[in-house]
């Protein structure tokens, strides 16, 4: 297998990882050789195989960065991204972040170590989620031209497990919206006597119910007319899948920030 792409998982025991785990082992590009947890997790010494549920890999769980793997994938928490990320700068060794939820000064670290390793950074890995990302910045740059103005509403949905709201992918839509635009206020939710809702907003509504993996809605409301944009996630296979495209794409490049738009080519 010397010619496989050698990857390795941060938050390899979650949701996410998991199905990371089980889909790199069935792709013959890829080998994972490391596989790794917090200090604290239950699962550590386990077989990786085993704690997803495809049986022993010979990959046992840790939360030492060692083997040296070509890149890592960190779909894990903003604490576990921050543990591997000053390794992978240090070391040099490429890195998917699909973690959502950072502060400022964590993404500020993100920028800092994209300096001296190739990153891809995205607040989704879907190819459907980066398809509508371009599809509703042109639909911005053409509804910035009614004279009427046009309303902006975000509505997401995700499982109840989910920590963060509104999404990191809800906010990068309202990024795009707003940078094709121009709004300048961003409303988490609305509640009492507000009033006339002022052009320069966009609104965000963030649901979490049962294990929805995930959806989006952006509502672009005209007078005497409305443009729904959504997508949906059926399974976590659509993030993992795109994950492990970016990974694939990341070992040929050089340090600097990569997004999910560069590595599709949209």
């Amino acid at each position: 297998m010397s010619d496989t792409i050698k990857i390795g998982i941060n938050g390899a025991c979650g949701r996410m990882g998991q199905r990371l785990i089980a889909l790199a082992h069935e792709d013959p590009e890829l080998e994972i050789i490391l596989a790794l947890e917090a200090a604290s997790s239950p699962q550590l010494g386990k077989d990786a195989g085993e704690v997803c549920g495809i049986g022993p890999i010979g990959v046992t769980v840790t939360d030492q960065l060692d083997p040296h793997p070509d890149v890592i994938i960190d779909f894990s928490t903003p604490e576990g991204l921050m543990a591997v990320l000053p390794q992978c700068a240090d070391r040099q060794i490429p890195l998917v972040i699909a973690t959502t939820g950072l502060t400022e000064a964590q993404q500020d670290e993100i920028r800092t170590a994209a300096q001296t390793t190739p990153i891809v950074w995205a607040p989704s890995m879907s190819l459907a989620v980066n398809l509508l990302m371009k599809l509703v910045r042109e639909a911005g740059d053409v509804l910035k031209q009614v004279p009427s103005g046009v309303d902006v509403e975000i509505i997401e949905r995700h499982h109840r497990f989910k920590e963060d709201a509104p999404s990191g992918t809800a906010l990068k839509f309202g990024q795009i919206v707003a940078d094709s635009m121009g709004q300048t206020e961003h409303i988490h939710g609305r509640e009492g006597r507000i009033g006339q809702r002022p052009q320069n907003e966009i609104g965000y509504h963030a649901l979490r119910t049962g294990d929805n993996t995930g959806e989006h809605t952006i509502v672009f409301g005209l007078l005497g007319e409305t443009i729904d944009l959504t997508v949906r996630s059926q399974t976590r296979d659509s993030y993992a899948h795109g994950a492990l495209m970016a990974a694939k794409y990341l070992i040929s490049q050089g340090a600097g920030l990569y997004s999910m738009q560069d590595v599709l080519g949209l």
